[in-house]
Order: C-alpha cells, then sequence, then structure tokens
C-alpha cells in the first residue's frame, strides 16, 4: 500500500513539472527516477521472496528434525539382598589334614580349639558370603576360640548375645542376629560334645555379630541398591575388619556399641519406637479423599470433630467452646466450624482457608499406629546410612517435611520452609559439605531442563533465549545468538550452554548455597515467594529452594543477614564467597522426625521412598529367614 502511494506521488509530481528537453536531463537523474519509481516494488519481492525461502527452510528443517529425546532422570531398583550361603562349621575352620596338623603350642586355647576341629559338627549356618569368607581367613589366622574359654562361654560373650537379643529397639530384626548361649552346666561324661557345642557357638555367634556390626553401623539395606536418587558411601565397616575388632577388643559389646547412631534425633527415635510398642490407643483416621467447605454436608464430619477437640491447641479449645458445646453430631459444615478449622490450620502452618481437604486432614488423622511404628523403623534404618554425628556444625533438610534448618550443638538455630523437587524430578539423598555462597548468581540451565522444556521452544521459537535473557555458547565458550543456532540439528545433547543473566527474574534469586556434587543440587533464592505459602512444595526441578535463603547463607558463613544484604546490594555482577569452614548438609527423607521439642512428627511419603525402603527390608527379612538355622 506504501508503495503504491508513493508509486502516485512521483507520477503526480512528474506530470506536474514543465516538459524540457530530454537533453537537459542527466543520465544520473534517469536512474534515479527509474528507481524511484521501480525500485520500491522490487525490494518488496526479494524481502518476501527472502523470507518464503526461509519458511520453507525452517519446514524442512522441522520435518527433518528428530523427535526431542528427553532427559530422564533416575529411576527405582528391584533390591537384592546379598545372598546367603549355607556353610557348615567344619568349612570355616583351618583344614588340619591337609595342613599337616596345626603346630603344637604351649598356649592351651590354642591346644583346645586345635583338638576342637577334630571335633567339628556338622551343624550349618547361613550368612552372607562376605561374612563366610571373613570367618574363614581370620580362623586360618587365628586359630583359637574368642567366645569361649575353657568350656564355658565367657562373660564378654554373653553381654554381647544379650546385646543381639536387643536389636529391636533400633528397628532390626532380633532374630537375624540372636544365638542361643550354651548352659553353663554341662555333663563332664560328654566332653566332646561339649567341645562340639562351643565350636559351633563360636562360629554362629562370630557370623551374628559380624552381621549386627555391620547393619548397626551402614544399616541393613544398601541404599544406592534402591535407587539412582540415594547416593551414600557404603559399606564403612567390612567383614573381616568386624571380625578382627571383635577379636582383638577387651569389651566387644561396648565396642558394638559404638557403632551405633549417636546422633541426639536417633535416641529420640528410638525412645518413641519403644512407646509406641507398649500403647493401646483409640485412633481417629478420617477418611482419604475428604474434602468439604462452608455450607456443604460432610459424613466424617463428626470425625473431623472428634479429631479437632483431640488435636487444636487449648488456647483454641476455650475459644471455640462454644462450636463444641453446639455440635450435637450433624454433618453441615458450618462457618463456626471453619472458623476452627482456621485456627488449627494456623497451628500447623496451613494455609488458613477454613477448607477441610488432603493437607488438613493428614494432620487431623492419627496415622495408624502399625504405620507410625515402620515409619520409625525406617527412620533409624536411613540414619544409619550416614555418619555416626552430623557435625557441631550442620544443615539438615529433610524432604518430606519441606524444611530446611541449621544446626549448632546439636541446637536449632534457624528453621524455615523449603521447595524440593516435583516427583518427575525428585531431590537426591544424599550428603556432603557446604563450600560457598554466590550473591547475584547467573542460572546455569541445566542439560534436562534445556532438551525437556526448551529444545521444544526453540524448535518453535530459534530467538526464543535471546528475547527471554538467557546467553548461550559454544563448546569453546564463546557467546552467540540462540537464533542463530540450528536448533533442529539437535533432539538431546547439544554443543551448547546456557545460562540465565543476574537480575530480578533469574531463578535463583539473589543467592544460592554451593556443596559441588554430581546431583547438581543446591540451596536457592526464588522470585516466586508465593509458592511458599503451599502445604505442598515438591515444585522445583530438584533444587532445593529456601524461604529464608539470606538467612541460610548468614549462618553457614557466620555472618550476619545486614552483611549477606551489602554483599548482594553492591552489585557488580556475580560474586562468590567460600565458607570459613566447610560446614555438612544433610539431603534426608525422613517420614518420622523429631522436632525441636523432641517430639516426634510424621510425613506424608511424597516421593513413595518408604514403599521401596518397605520392600527392600522385607526382602533382607525373607532372605535371612529362609535359611537361618
Amino acid at each position: 500500500m506504501i508503495s503504491r502511494n508513493i508509486l502516485k506521488l512521483c507520477l503526480t509530481a512528474a506530470i506536474a513539472v514543465p516538459a524540457v528537453p530530454v537533453m537537459s536531463v542527466t543520465s544520473q537523474a534517469q536512474v534515479q527516477l527509474h528507481e524511484l519509481l521501480f525500485g520500491i516494488n522490487r525490494r518488496d519481492d526479494r524481502r518476501r521472496q527472502r523470507e518464503t525461502r526461509e519458511r520453507e527452510v525452517q519446514q524442512v528443517q522441522r520435518r527433518a528434525a528428530a523427535p526431542v529425546k528427553r532427559v530422564t532422570g533416575p529411576r527405582y531398583y528391584s533390591y537384592q539382598p546379598a545372598a546367603l550361603t549355607t556353610v557348615t562349621v567344619a568349612s570355616l575352620l583351618p583344614d588340619t589334614v591337609e595342613a599337616g596338623g596345626l603346630e603344637p603350642s604351649l598356649d592351651f586355647e590354642a591346644t583346645r580349639f586345635a583338638e576342637a576341629i577334630r571335633l567339628a559338627p556338622d551343624t550349618s549356618i547361613a550368612m552372607e558370603k562376605a561374612v563366610a569368607d571373613a570367618l574363614k581367613a581370620h580362623y586360618a589366622e587365628n586359630p583359637k576360640f574368642i567366645w569361649s574359654r575353657g568350656s564355658s562361654v565367657t562373660e564378654h560373650a554373653k553381654a554381647v548375645a544379650a546385646l543381639l537379643e536387643k536389636a529391636g529397639d533400633h528397628g532390626l530384626e532380633a532374630s537375624e542376629y540372636s544365638v542361643a548361649v550354651p548352659r553353663d552346666g554341662w555333663s563332664m561324661d560328654d566332653p566332646a560334645g561339649r567341645t562340639a557345642d562351643m565350636l559351633a557357638f563360636e562360629m554362629k555367634m562370630s557370623a551374628r555379630a559380624v552381621r549386627y556390626a555391620m547393619d548397626i553401623k551402614d544399616g541393613a539395606v544398601i541404599p544406592d541398591k534402591l535407587s539412582g536418587y540415594h547416593d551414600f558411601p557404603l559399606p564403612r565397616l567390612a567383614a573381616d575388619k568386624a571380625i578382627g575388632i571383635l577379636s582383638r577388643t577387651a569389651d566387644p559389646a561396648a565396642w558394638l556399641q559404638t557403632l551405633e547412631p549417636r546422633q541426639p534425633e536417633y535416641a529420640e527415635l528410638k525412645a518413641e519406637l519403644a512407646d509406641l510398642r507398649t500403647q493401646d490407643v483409640e485412633e481417629i483416621v478420617i477418611p482419604d479423599g475428604t474434602f468439604v467447605k462452608v455450607g456443604q454436608t460432610e459424613e466424617a464430619l463428626p470425625l473431623i470433630m472428634k479429631a479437632l477437640r483431640k488435636r487444636v491447641s487449648e488456647e483454641a479449645r476455650t475459644k471455640h467452646a462454644a462450636t463444641f458445646a453446639e455440635y450435637l453430631g450433624g454433618e453441615e459444615y458450618t462457618h463456626e466450624i471453619a472458623e476452627l478449622v482456621q485456627d488449627f490450620q494456623r497451628e500447623n502452618g496451613l494455609v488458613p482457608d477454613g477448607i477441610v481437604g488432603r493437607n488438613t486432614v493428614s494432620h487431623l488423622s492419627d496415622v495408624g499406629h502399625a504405620s507410625k511404628i515402620e515409619r520409625i523403623e525406617m527412620a533409624l534404618e536411613r540414619l544409619r546410612w550416614h555418619p555416626e554425628e552430623f557435625g557441631v556444625r550442620h544443615v539438615l533438610i529433610n524432604q518430606p517435611a519441606f524444611r530446611a534448618s541449621y544446626f549448632e550443638n546439636d541446637k536449632t538455630k534457624l528453621s524455615m520452609r523449603a521447595i524440593i523437587g516435583k516427583k518427575s524430578n525428585q531431590t537426591s539423598f544424599f550428603f556432603d559439605e557446604v563450600e560457598r555462597v554466590v550473591y547475584n548468581p547467573y542460572w546455569g540451565v541445566p542439560q534436562s531442563i534445556i532438551v525437556n522444556e526448551m529444545l521444544p521452544k526453540l524448535h518453535r521459537d530459534p530467538s526464543y533465549l535471546d528475547r527471554a535473557g538467557y546467553e548461550v555458547t559454544n563448546a569453546s565458550g564463546r557467546r552467540v545468538s540462540s537464533a542463530s543456532v540450528n536448533w533442529w540439528n539437535y533432539s538431546t545433547s547439544r554443543p551448547y550452554s546456557v545460562r540465565q543473566k543476574p537480575g530480578p527474574s533469574n531463578a535463583l534469586g539473589k543467592v544460592k548455597i554451593l556443596f559441588p556434587n554430581k546431583h547438581a543440587i543446591y540451596m536457592h533464592d526464588t522470585p516466586s515467594r508465593n509458592l511458599f505459602e503451599r502445604d505442598m512444595r515438591a515444585l522445583s526441578h530438584g533444587c532445593v529452594r529456601l524461604q529464608q535463603p539470606q538467612a541460610m547463607a548468614a549462618a553457614v558463613l557466620g555472618k550476619t543477614e545486614d552483611y549477606v544484604h551489602g554483599r548482594i546490594a553492591a552489585g557488580g555482577g556475580e560474586k562468590a564467597e567460600e565458607v570459613p569452614e566447610k560446614i555438612p548438609v544433610f539431603i534426608s527423607y525422613y517420614t518420622a522426625w523429631p522436632n525441636e521439642a523432641g517430639e516426634v512428627e510424621y510425613f506424608t511419603d511424597i516421593y513413595d521412598r518408604d514403599v521401596h525402603l518397605e520392600r527392600a527390608l522385607k526382602a533382607v527379612h525373607e532372605s535371612r529367614g529362609s535359611v537361618d538355622s
């Protein structure tokens, strides 16, 4: 339209100009007039042709592009417990025939052991192959009894046997460790039988004590065999080391006790477990799927009111005394009941909307008694995967509780809401050490997000990253325009890195706290502050977002929040600061965990990890129980 208007104006002007001799018009003027009259249309044509060619190329590229191959996260495995082997007592002992007999000795115990080998019974004992190999190697090098002197069981052996009987206090299955101790009294008419009994007891006691040592130190389940989300440097105690220490230490029962986790939470969980096993409680269980708003009716309302009466604070109970007194068991959800529910929600850190939905029901319902016991047993097992102590200063993130806390001398100094990974982008379960704090950070976009979320957008619009404020660099580190990359060539891996510039819209906010790990997980700020108001906060791509990130940064640095605010306000792009001393950080998963008052709270199994651990523990118990003698 513009081209036609210009052409009309030019023609009008040409007609209005008085005629002059042709020879008076210069050649240059003729060319300019020709370009003015016809050049615009030609340029428009060339532009349209270029755009058409580009669209055709893009269509060819799109048709030729392979479907995007999504980057998937780790998976869960079908747990396979350590295979057990059934061996005889004789097979664990030195072969006196092939070895030409043991060397003569003036050591009475060595002589007694040598004589006992000739009477070795064919008693069968089931044990892990690693334990069997360790015992065989130990007794070949140390041919003497550990657990008896003369024909009597030692007091140390009795103490260990008593300790093994109490394995259930730790949530372990006591039958997998217990050993029947031979009676002190025995018939002098059958010394050979007594010797055989002592030898059978010796081998079984060693096998069970080693099993207990390894399990109480590292857990009965190997966590990394559960899923790719578990990452623990285990085992820390091998069978050969365990039997060596048990045979040398002056007090083996005391040594075994040193292997127990020493965190105060472990002791609190044990105490809760013991208490639950003695309780006979009336449970209030509100049906799953209960959802009620003001003005609606609900069959479960009598249970809801009963649970509210049991669980609200004394202050709220007094405040709403009239509501409790006037409720006669009906099903109408009134404004008065909703106000009572709102106060209960506030007391429990829930959104006070007065609606009885999934999260409110989970806080009102009694967790089944058996379920509580199972959750504590699993929490104890998971604690055994960790070092025996968390450290004087440490950070603990409990994923099912959506909470991150900083501790000094086992006291909570800082605790805040946290956002963890979605079920499709689960936060891993591991521990590491905080090393540095980064102010005004870039966000290096993980490959999984580039491939799964950005690549489809880039196939539709190659300039998407340029407009959204991201920087793209090639394999040599040179900045390139997003629009200049032929993204259709890539369906999964790509020789380009993407990062988001610091600023108010940066996904990491103003600060991030690094503990470098292979999972690329860290703690950070977020501009999406409203998400912390939600009760269910499994919302991220795997990293941990903090409600008070600057307070956590100050805590690990040993600085004030004002100091951290100042570093952020100083600007100047991304800046990093090393922490004065590395601080342990535990990215944990406990569906039963003590609060600051030492009271155990129970949380939803958001990733179904309890389900997988329960199956693994069952597999271990079945494997051991099917062959144990």
